[in-house]
């Protein structure tokens, strides 16, 4: 028994950010009816942008892309500007505890999927509204993506080398933050329903969610205009050492964020006298001496690899090694945690994902491939009440 088994909710999404939201509440047993455009004559590809996206495909109107933020839903196909589409999805709404959207801002309230507009159909939904700027204000309607959000708040210019230009993470970490914050709104918000009887609009944009991740470094901008330098080697502001060193054939992150520590690295790496030297003894000196202190450990460092210096100092000292992405996910670590998900699917019966993070009862949580593009319509449509003349005629008025 999955613990959102129960919830229903009704996604009008696309790409990254509101899949993620939705796909992370469906591994934990939610249903998650997944609402895409059907087929038009503008040209554009049919369904999520995210079955075309990537060039690994999975067949027809599928990818790797779309796999990997679109298991254990359900799709429908829907178009909210034809007729009886209004309908079919006030339907959907009387059965369903949530409606979440991840569309520009200016157009929840022009399709009707705000709760004003739903609110008349069931007083206790919750709408939820993940856009890139808000739906009020002068960016209502404005286009965004993750890769905008991290430069406007700030993220590139903290990223990278003192010498490098501003960099990009990289991967979209803004989606995938501003997915679990939809995600968490969304169960605070049926919660609320469910306890009150009314539900109500929630907003998530991706602007807000990467300003409030600046979290400390804006609290010290806020308060004394402190702007956080980039720092060599991905170091720490404030603690030395707390950075990348490298090593025979690599890097390791060592972080001496407590006093001892910084201590026990010292005696581990052949060098217990540091300590006391007095431009190394405490924060203050050490930050002071950086460069003198990295001249005395670099060449230490190198003459150990990766992996020695890991299993010398692995559940003493923080320490991770550097890798590649493909030695991340090979990581027997990381194997030998379960992290890696079959995923069965038509095209690709050995299809493999990363796992969700969550486990219940100590073991990973299941999966099933994501659905095939509308392949649910006609079920969820019965399911909602309607007869079989009845779908026929909303596929003739281009509806789904």
């Amino acid at each position: 028994m999955l613990p959102l088994k129960g919830l229903r909710i009704i996604s009008f999404e696309q790409f990254g950010a509101g899949p993620f939201a939705t796909m992370n509440l469906a591994d934990l047993g939610a249903e998650v009816i997944k609402v895409e455009p059907p087929p038009g004559d503008g040209g554009d590809p049919p369904g999520d942008i995210a079955r075309h996206t990537g060039g690994f495909a999975l067949g027809e109107n599928d990818s790797q892309y779309f796999q990997s933020f679109n298991r254990n839903k359900r799709s429908i196909t829907l178009d909210l500007r034809k007729p009886g589409a209004r309908d079919a999805l006030h339907r959907l709404v009387r059965d369903a505890d949530a409606v979440l959207n991840n569309l520009r801002g200016d157009l929840p309230a022009r399709l009707g999927i705000d709760y004003p507009a739903l609110s008349a159909v069931k007083p206790s939904i919750v709408c939820v509204h993940l856009s890139g700027y808000g739906r009020n204000g002068e960016r209502a309607s404005w286009p965004a993506y993750d890769y905008l959000a991290q430069a406007e708040a700030g993220f590139c210019a903290l990223t990278g080398e003192p010498d490098s230009g501003p960099t990009r993470a990289g991967l979209s970490v803004v989606d995938f933050m501003s997915g679990l914050t939809a995600a968490m709104a969304l169960l605070a918000g049926v919660n609320g329903a469910r306890n009150t009887g009314r539900g109500c609009d929630l907003d998530v944009s991706l602007y807000d969610v990467a300003m409030q991740t600046l979290t400390y470094v804006a609290t010290w901008y806020l308060n004394d205009g402190f702007e956080v330098p980039r720092r060599p080697r991905g170091g720490h502001p404030f603690i030395v050492p707390c950075e990348m060193f490298p090593t025979a054939d690599g890097h390791v992150f060592v972080m001496c964020i407590k006093p001892g520590f910084w201590r026990k690295f010292c005696t581990i790496a052949g060098a217990p006298d540091l300590p006391a030297d007095p431009r190394f003894k405490g924060f203050d000196e050490r930050l002071a001496n950086r460069d003198a202190l990295m001249a005395v450990l670099d060449p230490v460092m190198r003459a150990k690899t990766s992996a020695e210096w890991v299993a010398t100092l692995s559940g003493q000292v923080p320490v991770a090694p550097v890798l590649g992405l493909g030695q991340a996910l090979d990581n027997p670590h990381f194997r030998a945690r379960g992290g890696v998900l079959d995923l069965p699917h038509p095209a690709r019966p050995d299809l493999k994902v990363v796992a969700n993070a969550i486990r219940l009862d100590g073991q990973r949580l299941p999966g099933r491939a994501g659905p095939g593009y509308g392949a649910d319509s006609e079920a969820v449509l019965t399911e909602a009440g309607y007869t079989p003349a009845e779908i026929a005629q909303l596929r003739a008025l281009g509806a789904v």
